[in-house]
């Protein structure tokens, strides 16, 4: 029997494709996404998912018990015949559905929406220890957790998310480091009354939200406003998201018929919107038709937050002195710090591992964790996976991105358990669905060729009301039903 969440879900978006003529069956058969089938029922989805149980044996422990670390616990526990799996994850909410933060941000969803009890979502058998692990010793297959209690392993698979470093911003320094399900009070307390905003955190989308309004009704009122996003130079989980949050404020401006008294610019680290050359020059015309302006190659480097100013590193290329061995001139970077002043500030955070991963042996010069970008296996220990946003994976930093790597890391697992070859592999499947407005969302699959990858017959470069459905709708009930089950 269906959770009534999931059935409640269901009916909604009955309601509203029976408002525009469609069926469920024929929503989901132009969506084309094959996990989908979970929301048809119950006999499709044992039946997409039936699962070879295996008789081998050994100690598994995940680091962290988020989306990624908890699926591919339920997955190992439908795929083992004796599991014996421990997770270690400090938050009793570690559960979440981060890709509805843009929609608590814009008044869709509210924060009960996407917060789950973890025991809720923990699988039968699997034990949870409710700590961090801070020490990891790979070569004796141990590590040891804040409250000194020493855990040793089998397998390790460590699936421990990013922390938002608001600190490396200036003039945020007391606001320290962040998860997004984690508490966000210290972080909302410096930001206080400033109009500086974060979606990245659960309690930062529903400030934002106020915040949001509170910018409305200043343009509403005649005032002309700034509306200012940033997008860091460092990776960072859901790259869609610094644009959906600016896409939405908009959407509510001219809902209040406000947003000729509004201008909004975004501020990406990089040189283009898009990393796949098609989605970048479909968001391009999107931010013209829109009248949203943009600058690239600036990265937010400080905040005053009395005075409303953000401070950017404007970087570019210029050609410097000529190497005659080479016949080429070498190009050499050139900074300038820019001032912008803000009525709304959106800041995507630099993010990172933690620094009890980053630096321990497991880590790397850059603080993720460098597995095989194929199999998920760790580059030098071959009893280590890893998953999720913390992986060093090119792009593949969101929840669909998971849903493809969870499977991939727990076949591998059980192969190499069973002392036979890794044949899984993850092809960088990453998909964004990018809200574009108030029911218009362009579903943007990739992966690693850097070329759209749809998964239906569509033009994926489209803003569609049928992908909006689908991400209200669809996605939170089937990831949570769906993943955490393992079978989705």
């Amino acid at each position: 029997m269906m959770n009534k969440d999931l059935k409640d879900s269901l009916e909604l978006l009955d309601n509203e494709l029976k408002k525009q003529g469609i069926s469920r069956r024929d929503a989901l058969k132009i969506a084309g996404l094959s996990s989908a089938s979970f929301l048809m029922g119950g006999t499709e989805l044992e039946a997409s998912t039936t699962l070879q149980a295996s008789d081998v044996k050994a100690k598994i422990v995940i680091v962290g018990g988020g989306l990624a670390g908890m699926s591919t616990a339920a997955r190992l526990t439908n795929t083992l015949s004796n599991p014996d799996i421990t997770v270690i994850e400090p938050n009793p909410q570690s559960v979440s559905y981060q890709p509805g933060n843009t929609l608590i941000a814009s008044g869709i969803y509210t924060k009960d929406d996407v917060m789950y009890n973890t025991k809720d979502f923990t699988p039968n058998g699997v034990k949870v220890i409710q700590d961090i692990a801070v020490e990891f010793d790979p070569d004796n297959n141990q590590l040891t957790t804040k409250k000194g209690e020493v855990v040793t392993y089998d397998f390790l698979i460590i699936a421990a998310g990013l922390k938002l470093n608001f600190a490396a911003i200036k003039g945020l320094e007391e606001a320290g480091e962040a998860y997004t399900a984690g508490d966000a009070s210290e972080v909302l307390k410096v930001f206080g009354d400033s109009g500086v905003s974060s979606i990245y955190m659960m309690d930062g989308a529903v400030a934002t939200w106020q915040n949001m309004q509170k910018f409305v009704a200043e343009a509403k009122s005649g005032k002309q406003v700034k509306g200012v996003f940033t997008h860091p130079n460092t990776a960072i989980k859901c790259g869609g998201a610094p644009k959906k949050i600016m896409y939405l404020t908009n959407a509510r401006l001219n809902e209040a018929g406000a947003r000729a008294n509004a201008e909004l610019t975004f501020y990406p680290n990089g040189g283009t919107m898009f990393g796949v050359p098609e989605y970048h020059e479909a968001i391009v015309k999107q931010f013209q038709a829109r009248d949203m302006k943009w600058n690239y190659n600036h990265n937010l480097t400080g905040v005053d937050l009395e005075k409303k100013i953000a401070t950017f590193d404007h970087h570019w290329k210029e050609k410097g002195e000529y190497d005659k061995d080479l016949e080429e001139f070498s190009m050499v970077t050139k900074n300038e710090n820019v001032e912008v002043p803000f009525d709304f500030l959106h800041i995507t955070p630099p993010m990172k591992a933690p620094d009890e991963i980053g630096n321990s042996p497991l880590g790397s010069s850059k603080g993720y964790v460098p597995v095989n970008k194929e199999t998920l296996q760790h580059v030098k220990y071959s009893n280590v996976f890893s998953l999720g946003d913390i992986a060093a994976v090119p792009m593949g930093k969101t929840g669909g991105s998971v849903r493809k790597q969870y499977k991939v890391a727990v076949d591998n697992i059980v192969a190499a358990m069973e002392a036979k070859p890794l044949t899984a592999k993850y092809a960088g499947y990453t998909v964004c669905p990018l809200i574009t407005d108030i029911g218009k969302v362009m579903l943007a699959e990739f992966n690693w060729t850097k070329k759209p990858t749809p998964s239906f017959p569509l033009d994926p470069t489209q803003e569609r009301y049928i992908w909006w459905l689908m991400k209200v709708y669809m996605l939170r009930p089937m990831t949570m039903y769906g993943m955490l089950s393992g079978k989705a």
